[in-house]
């Protein structure tokens, strides 16, 4: 039986993710301005798909439109960011309370890819995919306490703070102390240590917010010099 292949996806959508794209990787900054024109010249299409785009990227936050003015970028809510953060903590605290308190056996299954990957594995120097595995590891440790709806608050929540989340992976020392700390929190779970898992995990997440901000201040200025993409 030949597999179905799949659907292509509809063109708003694809206007959607390029544009979402350029937002996190800062082709398209907070505060620049556009019009729904200037996109659809850009990706030659018509402004009806460009403006469902736009429209659902505003239901998302990232940008807002503007009476008159077109569109632009929203600016980064720091505050909003950090609150945020301290929800990933309730949430990953709690997972990791649930996962110290399952039996032994039990956890160690669940748990036995991240091991591998952040225990046994040789460790990637590649600050992008190590922010890949950074966000997988905390997802994982959600849903391994077994609570579906829990995870997937989460899930909501690691898309919302991606954007920025990504740049505490641009230096070396954060990508060495992320391999440490995941190792920290790993082991303590592992032997049912729950409030020195949730310690660690604590001061891991706290410090990787602050990181993040300061970051993100010098990223947005490096990154004021890259070329417009809409004019490239």
């Amino acid at each position: 039986m030949q597999t179905p292949k799949p659907r292509p996806l509809p063109l708003a959508d694809k206007i959607y993710q390029t544009l979402k794209n350029d937002i996190f990787d800062f082709r398209l900054m907070p505060g620049d301005r556009f019009s729904e024109n200037e996109i659809a010249g850009r990706m030659a299409v018509s402004r009806t798909p460009v403006r469902q785009a736009l429209f659902r990227l505003a239901r998302e936050g990232y940008v807002e439109v503007e009476f008159r003015s077109g569109w632009q970028v929203c600016e980064f809510d720091f505050i909003r960011f950090e609150e945020l953060y301290d929800l990933r903590i309730v949430l990953e605290c709690e997972a990791v309370k649930r996962l110290c308190a399952m039996p032994l056996a039990q956890t160690g299954e669940r748990l036995a890819a991240l091991r591998r990957f952040w225990l046994e594995a040789p460790q990637l120097a590649d600050g992008k995919a190590v922010s890949l595995h950074d966000e997988a590891f905390h997802m994982a440790i959600v849903a391994a306490a077994g609570n579906g709806e829990m995870a997937a608050i989460h899930a909501e929540l690691t898309e919302k703070i991606r954007i920025i989340r990504r740049l505490d992976f641009t230096r070396e020392d954060r990508i060495a102390a992320t391999y440490q700390e995941h190792a920290q929190i790993l082991l303590a779970v592992l032997q049912q240590q729950s409030e020195a898992a949730r310690r660690i995990l604590t001061a891991h997440i706290a410090v990787s917010k602050a990181e993040v901000r300061k970051i993100t201040l010098h990223r947005l200025q490096q990154a004021r010099t890259l070329p417009d993409p809409l004019n490239s």
